[in-house]
């Protein structure tokens, strides 16, 4: 016996009703991006996803210099745990207000490059911060995820290609004051792993092409040294 066809309206109400939930609101960053450059969010969680994508299954990620949290629950969606830490703590009380709902991310106002969390974690990533730091910071930067990472670990650092700086805009020129290129960063990560790994991104577009013209880079680590 074939089932009844469902009506328009049956189905509508099937399909939506459960999504009628109360607002989640966008942090500050984000809202920013929403009112200002709506589109370059489609880029932030196309990083976030390559990254999910990658530690899928892990049991426990660390996510360094989480922001607002905007991309947080990408990779929560992937993993059994992520502990989210930032130095700002506007943004620590915000994620915890706003994403309380999340019950496998824990956020700390933490920086990495002062401390090292005491956890062990199968894998570590930051998107959008090493181009923010003080260089002489590349190193606890590294050192301290490295301490907590276990040894078949992964690190994944993503950043704006130093070889795009010309066409950033001049808020992103004043605060990307230690960019890298492709063989820099992965120069830098093979003091630190066995492994290395590098990607581009153009837009939401990921790919392993010609370096120089990617406007966004990854390198992921794998294994201590």
């Amino acid at each position: 016996m074939s089932k009844k066809k469902l009506t328009q309206q049956e189905a509508y109400k099937l399909g939506t009703d459960q999504q009628f939930i109360g607002s989640v609101k966008l942090g500050p960053w984000t809202s920013y991006s929403l009112l200002n450059d709506p589109k370059h969010l489609g880029f932030v969680l196309s990083r976030y996803k390559f990254c999910a994508k990658m530690l899928e299954g892990m049991d426990m990620v660390l996510e360094v210099g989480c922001g607002d949290g905007f991309g947080t629950p990408v990779i929560a969606q992937a993993v059994k745990k992520v502990v989210a830490i930032e130095p700002e703590p506007r943004h620590i009380k915000g994620n915890r207000q706003r994403l309380h709902k999340i019950k496998n991310v824990e956020f700390r106002a933490m920086s990495i490059c002062n401390a090292v969390p005491q956890e062990k974690f199968d894998a570590a990533f930051s998107i959008d911060v090493i181009e923010h730091l003080d260089k002489p910071l590349n190193r606890p930067f590294f050192e301290n995820q490295c301490a907590c990472l276990k040894d078949d670990g992964v690190c994944i650092v993503g950043t704006p290609n130093i070889t795009a700086n010309r066409y950033a805009s001049v808020r992103s020129r004043v605060q990307h004051i230690n960019l890298q290129s492709q063989a820099s960063l992965k120069k830098m990560m093979s003091q630190y792993f066995k492994r290395i790994f590098m990607f581009g991104m153009n837009d939401e577009v990921l790919h392993t092409g010609y370096a120089p013209m990617c406007h966004y880079i990854f390198g992921m680590g794998v294994g201590l040294k």
